[in-house]
């Protein structure tokens, strides 16, 4: 098992040389913009994750994946070329869900902005309000019971 430290070292040279290799080496017709976000290396350095990302839709992605697998053998051995170990990581390809949804809560997040601001200004949710209300049913039963409770009297 290698250093932490170590581990990190070899993950950062395998990101920045497949991305290297990516971007100026590799002549597919078929490669979208593809991104290399992180690279994961297994403890025993014989397995690495690298996860990406693609600019556009499903079609870009499908077209990315099989890029990716056709060029994979050339990057494993330009890979191999830099890094200065006994065994070279197999290389595994893993698309990143992670950016789609940071934006898709990106988006729920202003949503909610613009909603509070406009609650906030009008004392009322907005009238095209995608819901139809249903959050105001489950608040008004949220307020109900609270009414039914009566908070404990103080002792003395």
């Amino acid at each position: 098992m290698a250093n932490p430290r170590t581990l990190a070292k070899l993950e950062a040279r395998i990101h920045e040389r497949a991305a290297h290799c990516l971007e100026f080496e590799v002549r597919d017709p078929r490669m979208p913009m593809v991104t290399i976000t992180r690279v994961e290396l297994s403890k025993d350095l014989s397995h690495a994750k690298i996860f990406y990302s693609v600019l556009g839709g499903r079609s870009e992605r499908s077209k990315a994946e099989h890029m990716l697998e056709s060029a994979g053998g050339f990057i494993q051995r330009q890979v191999a070329r830099v890094l200065e170990t006994r065994k070279v990581p197999h290389l595994h390809w893993v698309f990143d869900e992670s950016i789609a949804k940071a934006q898709e809560l990106d988006a729920a997040i202003r949503k909610a902005l613009e909603r509070d601001k406009i609650i906030a200004e009008t004392g009322k949710p907005p009238a095209d309000d995608e819901e139809g209300g249903d959050w105001e049913k489950e608040y008004d039963e949220f307020e109900g019971e609270a009414d039914e409770k009566e908070p404990p009297s103080p002792s003395k």
